[in-house]
C-alpha cells in the first residue's frame, strides 16, 4: 500500500499527505483508489471555512455528491483532529463516507472519535491555507492532480 498522497492545488503547489492505514485501512484504500483513477483531478474545495477546515472530494462541487462506489464503514480512532489532519466527510450516518474529505486548518478536537482520520499533511499546508474561502467560494480552489506515491 502507498504511504503518501500528493494533491497539486490550484492555489499554487503540492500538498503531501502521509497516509494512515494503521488508523483507517478501508478509507486509505478508497482514497488511493480514487486518486489513482483520476477521480480527484479537477475537483473543487467546495467548503473552506477559516479557522476550521477545507472540504473537497465532491465531483459536482456542491457538497452533495460522491463517487459511484459504495459508502465506507466508519473507522473512528482516538487520533486527534489538529492542524493538517485529513479526515472523511460524511452525513449524520457514521457509515456514509464515500469520496469527500476535509483538511483541518486548526485544532478541531470536537470531531475526535466521530470522523475517520486517514492522513496527515506532511508538507504544503501553506497551499491549503491559500485556498479561496467560502461555502462555496466564489472561485473555488481545485485539486489539479492527485498522485499516489
Amino acid at each position: 500500500m502507498a504511504d503518501s498522497l500528493t494533491f497539486t492545488l490550484s492555489s499554487g503547489g503540492d500538498v503531501v499527505i502521509k497516509l494512515r492505514p494503521d488508523l483507517a485501512p478501508g478509507h486509505v484504500e478508497r482514497i488511493t483508489q480514487l486518486a489513482s483513477s483520476g477521480f480527484y483531478n479537477g475537483v473543487p474545495f467546495h467548503r473552506v471555512i477559516p479557522g476550521f477546515m477545507a472540504q473537497g472530494g465532491d465531483p459536482t462541487g456542491r457538497g452533495t455528491g460522491g463517487s459511484d462506489l459504495p459508502d465506507i464503514k466508519a473507522e473512528f480512532s482516538a487520533e486527534p483532529h489538529v492542524r493538517g489532519t485529513c479526515s472523511m466527510a460524511r452525513t449524520s450516518d457514521p457509515n456514509s463516507a464515500n469520496s469527500q474529505f476535509f483538511i483541518c486548518f486548526d485544532d478541531a478536537r470536537f470531531l475526535d472519535k466521530q470522523y475517520t482520520v486517514w492522513g496527515q499533511v506532511e508538507s504544503g499546508m501553506e497551499h491549503v491555507d491559500a485556498l479561496p474561502k467560502g461555502e462555496p467560494p466564489a472561485n473555488p480552489g481545485t485539486i489539479v492532480k492527485a498522485t499516489v506515491g
